[in-house]
């Protein structure tokens, strides 16, 4: 496994190093963002760890820069920042997932397995069904593009893709926010569910149309995807 870690500090950097190296992982290490950044989009990575404040590019700038330019590879945030708010920020720029600081190289191993394993399990779908058809969506699972009545959706993020194509995956059947977070984050997340919740209404705003909200919320249990017309419930 390869891994780049942009982090300025040293303390943190070498106990991910030493870490690294019992579990027999080869990691670079950038203080800069910048050249953090220019590390990432000109190498060939398994993962990305990313600290939220850099000098040169902070964390939050490079993860969207890379999901902008279209960098498919799994991005962990690295944060002291405790508040929901920037955590959910960092989770909307396209990183798949967040540590908390101080964190053990424990925690932070589960985290790199988990998100590795999502991005392989997505890549192995892709090669069985690339194109998926509904009723208004056309979903190439290699490109990873979205159309919605044949028009492109942009600026999606990864996790939105994929909750997209998780949820039309399974029409009309109701998902509860731990389920989503269990199936579509792949593992039992950590943080504060309510993320899911600002997924779907970033999707509502990209996909749905006044008379075709696409995602119901069922109250007191979840969400739904159905693509017949009516209300939210």
């Amino acid at each position: 496994m390869k891994i780049l870690v942009i982090e300025d500090n040293e303390s943190v950097s070498s106990m991910i190093e030493l870490f690294f190296e019992k579990e027999g992982i080869y990691g670079e290490f950038v203080k800069d963002g910048l050249q953090g950044y220019e590390r990432a989009v000109s190498g060939i990575w398994d993962c990305l760890i990313i600290d939220w404040m850099l000098p040169g590019m902070d964390g939050v700038t490079i993860c969207r820069k890379l999901r902008k330019a279209e960098v498919a590879v799994p991005i962990i945030m690295l944060t002291a920042k405790n508040s929901e708010s920037d955590q959910v920020l960092g989770l909307e720029m396209g990183a798949d997932d967040y540590v908390t600081k101080p964190f053990s190289p424990l925690a932070l191993m589960a985290r790199i397995k988990a998100v590795t394993r999502r991005y392989l399990i997505a890549k192995e779908d892709r090669v069985d069904v690339v194109t998926l058809k509904t009723k208004h969506f056309t979903i190439n699972t290699a490109t990873r593009e979205v159309f919605l009545d044949s028009k492109p959706v942009p600026n999606l993020t990864p996790k939105e893709f994929d909750l997209l194509h998780f949820f039309i995956q399974h029409p009309k059947q109701v998902f509860s926010r731990e389920q989503l977070l269990d199936r579509v984050w792949g593992y039992d997340f950590y943080g504060d569910d309510r993320t899911v919740d600002v997924h779907i209404k970033r999707l509502r705003s990209k996909v749905s149309k006044p008379d075709q909200p696409f995602f119901h919320t069922v109250w007191g249990v979840g969400y739904r995807f159905d693509e017949t017309t009516g209300e939210q419930e």
